[in-house]
């Protein structure tokens, strides 16, 4: 079973996605567990403080170390094989082929940035990953932590179903071929102004051919690295 477990100051935000399709299936077949932790349950004050503002100056706040660090120690205990990551837009940008690397832990945490950053000795001392899932900024990590377990998750043995489609799509590298996929029926009709355009499946998908098929899926697939 592939663990994760996501630290964030905003916990409800996951409730609705973690109870839907294939991510609720996987969990409950014990494939993958997913723990969301509230990080202000790991302050010491009355008032659950997780924030300060910045030294130097500047507007905003910042999320404090100390939380963070008592967060992951609890939840590294007895843990083999655990990959904590960081989600930052300085980080490393995501791809299949860290999805497919990070299928194989056994324990991956997630940390949750908010407001105007963390404290950079979180990324420095507690990340083992410091990642971005693209070139923007956004308001917290919370769905960047939802994208990268959906990435990694459907790599997981059996969560999609059919441990077939797996094996076939998955190149030696880690990388997953996509390829344009058709269904009924063989000719969509649309009245497009004065006239009807027919939208037709290749003919070759339809011609039962298994090696002209493979052929046809080896020329207009995409490797995604």
């Amino acid at each position: 079973m592939l663990k994760f477990d996501v630290i964030t100051i905003f916990p409800e935000m996951f409730k609705s996605y973690l109870k839907e399709s294939l991510i609720s299936r996987a969990q409950d077949k014990k494939l993958i567990k997913i723990t969301v932790n509230n990080l202000r349950d790991f302050t010491t004050d009355k008032h659950q403080t997780v924030d300060d503002r910045p030294f130097g100056g500047g507007l905003g706040m910042v999320l404090k170390i100390e939380p963070i660090y008592k967060a992951v120690k609890k939840l590294k205990v007895k843990s083999s094989k655990c990959k904590v990551i960081f989600f930052t837009p300085r980080g490393k940008k995501f791809n299949q082929k860290i999805a497919f690397d990070l299928s194989k832990q056994n324990h991956i945490i997630f940390i949750c940035g908010r407001y105007e950053g963390v404290d950079q000795r979180v990324a420095k001392n507690l990340a083992d990953m410091e990642l971005s899932i693209g070139e923007y900024d956004l308001m917290g990590g919370e769905l960047p932590a939802m994208i990268v377990m959906e990435a990694v998750s459907r790599l997981v043995p059996k969560v999609l179903g059919k441990e077939q489609l797996l094996k076939e799509r998955i190149t030696k590298t880690g990388g997953f071929i996509e390829y344009e996929q058709y269904t009924r029926p063989k000719v969509y009709k649309v009245r497009k102004a004065n006239k009807v355009e027919s939208w037709r499946v290749p003919k070759v998908l339809l011609s039962g051919d298994h090696k002209k098929i493979a052929e046809w899926k080896s020329k207009h697939g995409k490797v995604i690295e």
